[in-house]
């Protein structure tokens, strides 16, 4: 899970995103440009070198990570995955499956239908 610090507390990013996208109510596109027309590659592109600098990462990041990263966090969040296969556009569920990666903490917290199960164990007699 990834935290941003946001005027002195931590804040999960996906919460930041989620807000931002509440208060713009962006039309058409999630990245809007001018008139009703999305964003231009190259803006968007030095948009996320100029994020990825002053947020002092040092692992590759392109603009290409945010999709996988938008993938993941609502997979975790616990959105169907044949949702997010439309909101990426994917024809196929493999393709989604790529693009998402689970947390093994997430694994770890899923609950097995059996374990919901109330069985009394009777000794034989």
């Amino acid at each position: 899970m990834q935290w941003a610090r946001a005027s002195g507390h931590e804040v999960h990013r996906g919460a930041l995103l989620q807000q931002g996208w509440r208060l713009a109510r962006p039309g058409n596109w999630l990245f809007p440009g001018r008139g009703d027309k999305p964003i231009d590659v190259q803006v968007l592109y030095a948009a996320c070198g100029s994020a990825t600098k002053a947020a002092g990462l040092t692992k590759r990041v392109g603009v290409h990570t945010l999709r996988h990263s938008f993938a993941t966090h609502l997979l975790e969040s616990g959105v169907d995955i044949r949702i997010i296969q439309v909101l990426l556009g994917h024809t196929h569920l493999s393709t989604t499956a790529r693009y998402t990666q689970v947390a093994t903490t997430t694994i770890a917290r899923t609950e097995s239908p059996l374990d919901r199960l109330r069985l009394e164990v009777v000794p034989p007699a």
